[in-house]
């Protein structure tokens, strides 16, 4: 059996690792909710970068609480747009496992998915992120040449959380879709569906 090794060494030795992407990854801005009704990268702000300097994106999620039982949500703003209400199709699914191991599934999310919609998009599946204190969201946000005025903007998402206290839920959510638009993505928001963002952090890297 082959071993895999990371710059010449075993995995517990390696001392970096590559990412899914060909190039580097940089740093940019991290946002900390606290009871925020929104949180909001905006281009050239607060030292934001959201323009043609990266070909591509990521955007992490630790931790973020919701103040009541609700949806994480984002949308995008072009330049000169009017608002956070961006024509987007997008499609996703999920699979889930209980604490209790009684049901396990992978579900097409239909309720989720837009069809040329300016709605915010939903990140996790149709099961709401609980507000218990031990319930959060993690995950990340793909988000591929925001800055081209050529092309569509794609984005790929994937997220876990708990949903459903009662008889809680282990969800890994995917969504996946584009916004629909050949002017430049130089804002993205995000928000709860209903309430705040109680608590966490959104980090911004760019990826040459």
């Amino acid at each position: 059996m082959s071993i895999v090794k990371l710059n010449n060494n075993g995995v517990k030795n390696a001392t970096s690792f590559g990412s899914a992407s060909s190039g580097s990854m940089t740093f940019i801005k991290k946002l900390t909710a606290s009871s925020s009704s929104t949180l909001s990268f905006v281009d050239g702000s607060s030292d934001v970068i959201l323009d043609n300097t990266y070909k591509e994106y990521l955007f992490t999620f630790k931790n973020i609480h919701p103040s009541a039982e609700a949806n994480f949500t984002f949308q995008g703003n072009a330049v000169g747009g009017s608002g956070y209400n961006e024509t987007i199709t997008s499609t996703s699914f999920d699979a889930f496992n209980r604490e209790n191991g009684e049901q396990q599934a992978v579900n097409y999310n239909g309720g989720g998915d837009q069809a040329q919609g300016t709605s915010f998009q939903i990140l996790n599946y149709d099961a709401p992120i609980e507000n218990d204190n031990d319930s959060c969201l993690g995950g990340y946000l793909h988000l591929f040449n925001p800055s081209s005025t050529t092309f569509v903007k794609h984005f790929i998402a994937r997220t876990q959380h708990m949903g459903i206290s009662s008889n809680a839920l282990s969800h890994d959510n995917f969504c996946a879709g584009y916004f629909n638009t050949t002017s430049a993505i130089d804002e993205i928001q995000f928000k709860m569906s209903s309430g705040n963002i109680d608590a966490g952090d959104i980090c911004l890297y760019g990826i040459n």
